[in-house]
Formats: structure tokens, C-alpha cells, sequence
């Protein structure tokens, strides 16, 4: 072709467009670098090299998997979202499990601890029975003093122990006081015939004296007669009435019970009463002895009562019974151990006392209902605490509650209630049929009672919800 002609063909574009060329394909070279391919020769006289790893998948070498398969998530469609967020409840710490899988369904504040009111009386019930067995039967022995004409009283923590000299008290069955007048005057007459017993010494040092109230607790629930001061002796739960469940109690119920009882020796030996001092045993030769009812017996009034008196000098027994002193504070150590054998799974607690007066104590709801299967299902002997909860709409504190209610009679549980907060925990048989375990504390200083128609109306959800409950 002549110098200047016109060049045809690809030849001729390159000529034309050498830049537009020598870009496209430096970028050709640069897409097949990721692939291993050498690209050489440009036509503008420059040679680029380009080289990198392949990239091979050899199909000989098996694919790695899991061992297991995780297991597939329900997707539940029943939400109380709404009820549970009640301004009634205040601050709510509540869970629901499914009692067969264990599964938590629900929860609120589920693993933090709160204040459970009565509700702790699951766990002081659960470890009287563990702890000191279903026979167990609490002592109240009276010894020969160290001179004659003395005799000395020793309480072990039987708040049950009655001053009347007929008909029962609200403890049915108690052991009482001229009972055991009687046996004392008979034996120690038969010692020493001449010599009338002129002095009482009374022993209430089975835990410290002095170590009677807790601080956290209202004086009121004393004058109210919802609590007693827990001491070694007492008689009828310190109260003024014995026959009445809330009657106010004193600043001093073993002076009433030394009182009652000298009274008692008195008029079994026809003699003037003897005169009261406090003191130890120095003999161990036995004048008379009266016991408790079964501790079977006395959880199950502890707990149908919701007795807080009965709560506290159970768990003080507990204490002394497991080689600590019965002192308040070995309770923190006492109870958790109690439940902890029993098969309770527990996170961070604190036992204040054993009737859950205090506000310090300290349970996580979803504690609480994990330890209600165990109670429900009847291992060692727990039976006895959950024949004495309340059903819905028809025993015990519940009633009054639940009336016109769908879960009337499907809920059993214990309520609980404290100035600071308002409590149920127990077992749903649900409308579905799923049995579910559930703890529900509504928790604020002064807390009205209107928490206690939201904590109905949340349970009553519940139950509807079944197995279909959401976590929502």
C-alpha cells in the first residue's frame, strides 16, 4: 500500500485509535490476572506480564459439616406482649416453662433475682422435708433443775406449742402446755414427794435470743399479727388470740410462754405458780416431753396459711439441724444447699429469711419455676408442699381469684404479698393440656393491690397460650 493510502481492516483501526487499543487491552490483562493468564505482546511495543494463583477446587476432598443438626425452632404465635407490659405490674420479673421440655417459653427480668414475698416458702417447706425428713417432730422438754425445787424448760422452736387448756388453736393437733404440766408434776412428785417446785428456768438458747427480728421487716406486721418474733420458745405463734390466723403478737413471747406455762404447773400441782428465770440445763433427767405434729404436717400448714411465724422457726431448725448455728444469717447458706440437693438449679440468691418478709431476698423467677417442677413432681416427699398450694377460684388465697375466669381451678399456686411487691408462682395446667411452671413477681416500693387482678389476668393468658405461648 502506497505511503499516505488509507489502511483498511483491523489494522487500520489500531492505526487510527493506537491509545483506545493499548487501554482495553492493559484491562483485558488485568481481568485475566485473577484467573493465572499471561497476557504478552501489546502492539504498542510495551510486553506486560501478569501471573497469580489459580484458584482450584479439588472435588476429592470432603466438604466439612456439623456432627449435629440444630433442632428446629417453633415459631410460637400467642403473645401476652401487651398484658405483661400492664402498668399494674409495675416492674415485672416473670418466667414460664414448659414442664415436660424444660423449655422456657417466657420471661421477663427471667434470671435476674427479685423479691418474692411468699412465694419463698417453696424453698423453706422443700428443705424442712429434706432436711429434717416428713416424721420429723420438734421437742419441748422439761429437765430436773440442779437443786430440788427447780425444773428448767427447754424450748427447740416449736411455735405450734399451746397454752389452751381445751379445744385447738389455729394449729390443729398442737401439743400443749398442761399436757406437759401434767407429766412434769407427776414425775417429779413421785421424786420428791415434800418438795413443791418453787422455780422456773427457762432454756430458750436452741438459736441466740437476741437474734429474733430482722431488720428489713415492718413492726407493723407484729402489731397487725402477721408476724412473730422468731424465737426458740413460744406458745400458738405468739398470739394474743390462738385461735385467730392474724392476731397480734408481743415484744416478748417467751416471757408469755414461760408465763403460761408456770401458770400450767400451778394448777397441776394445786400449788402457787413458781417464779421464772432464764437459763441453761445442767440435768439430763427428763420430767416430761411433748412434740409437734409431723414437719409433713406443719409445711403444709405453713403453707396453705402462708404462716410466716411457722415459716421462721422452720428454716432457724433447718439451720441448726444441718451443724450451723440457727442464726438469721446462716439461712443465706442453709436454704440455698437444701435446694441445690434437691435438684435446684439456682443462679445468684439471697435468703434473708425463711417466710420472704424481707425485701432483700433475692430469687430469679426462672429459678423459682425450675424448682416448682421438682415440688410438682413429688420428689422426696415434696408432695406435701404442692397438695397445700391454692387453686384458682377455689381454695386457699386464691379464692377470691380467678372467679369467672377461664383458668379457674387450672392454676396451683402460692401467692405472696409484701409492701414492695406482689407475687404468684406455682403450675398452669394449660387449655392445650401442657402443664407449665411459672413465677411472677410485680415489684415497686408501695405497690397497690390492683397488681394483683394483672398478675390474674397475665396468668389467665397464660393458660390460653399453652405451648403456643410467645416470647414476645
Amino acid at each position: 500500500m502506497p505511503e499516505g493510502a488509507a489502511r483498511s481492516g483491523l489494522a487500520g483501526v489500531f492505526a487510527r485509535h493506537p491509545r483506545i487499543w493499548l487501554g482495553s487491552a492493559l484491562g483485558l490483562a488485568f481481568v485475566l490476572l485473577g484467573t493465572g493468564a499471561v497476557v504478552a505482546g501489546v502492539s504498542s511495543g510495551v510486553t506486560a506480564t501478569f501471573t497469580g494463583p489459580a484458584s482450584v477446587v479439588d472435588e476429592t476432598v470432603p466438604r466439612a459439616v456439623p456432627e449435629t443438626q440444630p433442632a428446629a425452632t417453633r415459631l410460637r404465635t400467642c403473645s401476652v406482649k401487651s398484658i405483661a407490659g400492664d402498668d399494674r405490674l409495675k416492674t415485672l420479673h416473670a418466667s414460664v416453662i414448659n414442664d415436660a421440655t424444660g423449655e422456657v417459653l417466657f420471661a421477663r427480668k427471667g434470671d435476674d433475682p427479685a423479691r418474692t414475698a411468699s412465694v419463698l416458702k417453696f424453698f423453706t417447706g422443700a428443705a424442712a422435708i429434706s432436711v429434717l425428713g416428713p416424721d420429723y417432730e420438734i421437742r419441748t422438754t422439761v429437765y430436773e433443775g440442779s437443786s430440788p425445787g427447780s425444773v428448767v424448760l427447754v424450748g427447740r422452736g416449736d411455735t405450734t406449742l399451746s397454752r389452751m387448756t381445751s379445744g385447738e388453736s389455729v394449729y390443729k393437733g398442737a401439743p400443749k402446755l398442761a399436757t406437759l404440766a401434767d407429766e412434769v408434776v407427776t414425775a417429779y412428785a413421785a421424786k420428791y414427794p415434800d418438795v413443791p417446785i418453787t422455780e422456773l428456768i427457762v432454756d430458750a438458747s436452741y438459736w441466740d435470743p437476741k437474734d429474733n427480728w430482722e431488720e428489713s421487716w415492718n413492726r407493723s406486721d407484729q402489731v397487725n399479727g402477721y408476724q412473730a418474733e422468731v424465737t426458740a420458745l413460744q406458745v400458738d405463734g405468739d398470739r394474743a388470740d390462738p385461735t385467730v390466723q392474724n392476731s397480734s403478737r408481743s415484744t416478748d413471747p417467751v416471757k408469755r410462754a414461760s408465763i403460761a406455762f408456770a401458770n400450767a404447773l400451778a394448777t397441776a400441782a394445786g400449788t402457787p405458780a413458781p417464779t421464772i428465770s432464764s437459763g441453761t440445763a445442767a440435768s439430763t433427767t427428763k420430767l416430761g416431753e411433748v412434740t409437734s405434729q409431723p414437719v409433713s404436717k406443719l409445711v403444709a400448714q405453713m403453707v396453705a396459711k402462708s404462716d410466716g411465724a411457722l415459716a421462721e422457726t422452720l428454716a432457724r431448725i433447718v439451720s441448726v439441724e444441718m451443724g450451723l448455728d440457727g442464726s438469721s444469717a446462716s439461712l443465706q447458706r442453709a436454704i440455698p444447699s437444701a435446694i441445690k440437693a434437691l435438684g435446684g438449679e439456682l443462679g445468684d440468691v439471697t435468703i434473708i429469711d425463711g417466710s420472704g418478709l424481707s425485701k432483700k431476698n433475692g430469687v430469679s423467677p426462672t429459678d423459682m419455676a425450675r424448682f416448682i417442677g421438682i415440688v410438682k413432681n413429688g420428689s422426696s416427699d415434696l408432695d406435701v408442699v404442692y397438695k397445700a398450694l391454692a387453686v384458682a377460684g377455689e381454695t386457699g388465697g386464691l379464692t377470691e381469684r380467678f372467679v369467672g375466669s377461664a383458668a379457674k381451678g387450672h392454676v396451683t399456686a402460692k401467692v405472696g404479698r409484701i409492701s414492695t411487691a406482689v407475687t404468684l408462682a406455682g403450675v398452669i395446667d394449660a387449655a392445650d393440656g401442657t402443664t407449665l411452671t411459672f413465677a411472677f413477681y410485680a415489684v415497686k416500693e408501695g405497690i397497690p393491690d390492683t397488681a394483683k387482678a394483672a398478675i390474674d389476668e397475665l396468668t389467665t393468658a397464660v393458660y390460653e397460650c399453652g405451648d403456643n405461648l410467645a416470647n414476645n
